[in-house]
């Protein structure tokens, strides 16, 4: 794939990106999320510097981070962290991309069967395979602990319900 298309592939959800980075690290500044966006992309893409902090700004704005000056001797340093706000938007985030998941899947096979008949598809690696397993594994054992939890909230309400 062009290195082109993959950098485009990582414009759209960067600012989902920044706030995965920050939360996860608990705070970060901007040289942090940069190399962590680099890595993450397997360095394929690199957001600018003024586009990263453009951004970073906009997001402070909307009350999405909070940024906290640190100097190191005259060096001064902008570390972000997430507001009640910023978590709020990760939470009802990440319940989208559960519900999305399944339906992502079948369209990433339907894709690749499409691509196969187009004369597009090639073998995977071993390599390949053996992650891709790693990550349906995973993405199981995430869905079956959400299956079990929403069952438990449901017979609690139901309990809730009888005991009315």
């Amino acid at each position: 794939m062009p290195r082109s298309s993959l950098r485009e592939m990582f414009l759209a959800p960067i600012r989902h990106l920044i706030l995965v980075i920050v939360g996860f690290k608990g705070e970060a500044h901007g040289y942090e999320i940069l190399k962590e966006i680099e890595k993450i992309s397997r360095g394929t893409w690199k957001p600018s510097h003024g586009n990263l902090y453009n951004m970073l700004s906009k997001m402070v704005e909307e009350g999405l981070l909070e940024p906290r000056e640190e100097y190191h001797g005259k060096r001064k340093l902008i570390k972000y962290t997430l507001t009640e706000k910023g978590w709020e938007y990760l939470r009802e985030a990440n319940e989208v991309a559960l519900q999305s998941l399944y339906i992502t899947f079948q369209y990433h096979e339907a894709l690749r069967k499409k691509l196969e008949e187009l004369g597009y598809g090639r073998e995977l690696a071993r390599e390949a395979i053996e992650e891709y397993l790693k990550v349906l594994d995973r993405v199981c054992e995430i869905l079956n602990a959400k299956r079990r939890a929403l069952r438990e909230m449901l017979e609690a309400k139901k309990k809730g319900e009888e005991e009315a």
